[in-house]
C-alpha cells in the first residue's frame, strides 16, 4: 500500500535536512517514478485539493502525491533556493497569479508553453488557463471577512466599515508576509480613493491610514490557516483574508460571512520547479486537473472558488454558484490588481512595509 507523506514547516531547518535525508535514502522513493511532491498552504485549502484531485489521481495512476506544506512566501524562497543550488526535490508548487507573472517566477519555475499546446481551443476552458507561468488551480478573492453574530443591524460591507471601530467594534486581522499590496489597497479605499484609480499605490497615504487602525488589530496573520483561527476563538471580529478559508469556516458551522464589495480578485497556478526530478508525473498530475472539470467542481464546492472550467462550475450546486461574485460585484466593486505595477515596485513597497510593521 502506498503512503501519502505530508511535511510542515515547523523547525523548518531540521525538518527539511531530515527530508532531503530521506530523497537520499536507497528503497526510499521520494524521488522515484511513482511519485510527485507539490508544496501547498495547508490546512483545509490542501485537504480540499487532497480529496478531490490528489487522492483520484493516485486511485486512476498509481502515482503517489507528496505535499509539503507552507506559506506562500516560503515557497517561493524555497524553490528558488533549490533551483540556485541545483538541489531540487520538489516537483510543484502553488503561485499567486500576481507573482506568477514576475520576472523572479521564471527564474524558478519551467516554462510550461509546449504542455499547455493539448489545452489550446478548448472551449471550456480560458485562454489563460494553461501559460508558460503554469496551470490554473482556481480564482478567489482577498476580502473582508466577519463574525456575523458580532454587529446587530447592517453588517460591516466595505474597507471603510473596517476602519470604523465605533460602529463596528472589535479586533481586526490582517495579512502580513511578502505582498503587502492588498493591505495598503484596502486602506486606500477606505480612505476613499476610487476604485478606478487604485493604481499605483500612494504608499504613505496608505501607511498613514493603516497608523489609524492599528491599535485595533489583533492580529497580522502570515498563514491562512492562522488567519482562521481568532474567528473561532472570538480575537477579532473582522479580518481580510482569503475566502477559500472564510469558507472552510462556514462549513465548520462558525458564524461567518463577507462582503464582496471590499473584495480583491486573486487566483492560484501551479508551477513546475525547474530540473523537477518527477517532471513527467508531475506533467500527469497537472494534465489530470485540467481535465477534471468533476475534481474541479468538487474543489470549489468545499472553497467557494471559482475553477477554471466552465463545465466545472455547471457541476457546482446552485448554492455554491450563488456564493461566487456576480457580474455586478465585479462591475462595481472587485479591484482586479494591476499585476505589472505591484511586480516592479515590489522590493520598494516591502522595505517600506517592514520598516512600518516592526
Amino acid at each position: 500500500m502506498r503512503t501519502r507523506t505530508r511535511v510542515g514547516w515547523l523547525r523548518p531547518k531540521l525538518l527539511w535536512g531530515v527530508f532531503a535525508t530521506l530523497c537520499l535514502m536507497p528503497g526510499n522513493g521520494a524521488i522515484a517514478t511513482g511519485q510527485v511532491v507539490i508544496a501547498t498552504t495547508g490546512g483545509a485549502y490542501e485537504l480540499a485539493l487532497r480529496e478531490a484531485w490528489f487522492d483520484p489521481f493516485t486511485k486512476e495512476t498509481g502515482i503517489s502525491v507528496v505535499t509539503v506544506a507552507g506559506s506562500n512566501t516560503q515557497m517561493r524562497a524555497k524553490a528558488a533556493a533549490m533551483v540556485q543550488a541545483d538541489n531540487v526535490t520538489w516537483d510543484l508548487y502553488l503561485q499567486g497569479e500576481v507573482q506568477a507573472s514576475s520576472d523572479q517566477h521564471h527564474q524558478s519555475a519551467q516554462d510550461l508553453s509546449s504542455f499547455c499546446q493539448q489545452f489550446s481551443g478548448r472551449s471550456d476552458l480560458p485562454v489563460d488557463a494553461c501559460t508558460a507561468a503554469g496551470v490554473r488551480l482556481l480564482s478567489n478573492a482577498t476580502l473582508l471577512a466577519f463574525r456575523s453574530d458580532a454587529f446587530k443591524g447592517r453588517p460591516p460591507e466595505s474597507w471603510a466599515d473596517m476602519w470604523d471601530t465605533e460602529r463596528f467594534p472589535g479586533g481586526r486581522s490582517f495579512p502580513n508576509f511578502d505582498d503587502p499590496w492588498r493591505v495598503m489597497a484596502a486602506a486606500l479605499l477606505a480612505d476613499g480613493v476610487p476604485r478606478q484609480s487604485l493604481f499605483p499605490l500612494d504608499i504613505d497615504r496608505a501607511l498613514a491610514k493603516l497608523e489609524r487602525i492599528r491599535p485595533s488589530v489583533s492580529l497580522w496573520w502570515k498563514s491562512g490557516d492562522q488567519s482562521v483561527q481568532g474567528f473561532r476563538t472570538g480575537d477579532y471580529s473582522l479580518g481580510q483574508i482569503w475566502l477559500t478559508r472564510a469558507q472552510a469556516l462556514k462549513s465548520e458551522g462558525q458564524p461567518i460571512a463577507w462582503s464582496y464589495k471590499a473584495s480583491f480578485l486573486v487566483a492560484d497556478r501551479v508551477a513546475l520547479i525547474k530540473n523537477a526530478p518527477n517532471q513527467d508525473n508531475a506533467l500527469k498530475l497537472l494534465a489530470y486537473w485540467l481535465n477534471s472539470p468533476k475534481a474541479q467542481a468538487k474543489v470549489c464546492e468545499v472553497l467557494s472558488c471559482t475553477p477554471p472550467s466552465s463545465a466545472a462550475v455547471e457541476l457546482m450546486s446552485p448554492q455554491a454558484r450563488a456564493a461566487m461574485p456576480n457580474s455586478k460585484d465585479i462591475k462595481d466593486y472587485v479591484v482586479v490588481p494591476d499585476a505589472k505595477w505591484i511586480n516592479q515596485n515590489a522590493a520598494k513597497m516591502l522595505e517600506r512595509w517592514n520598516a512600518w510593521i516592526q
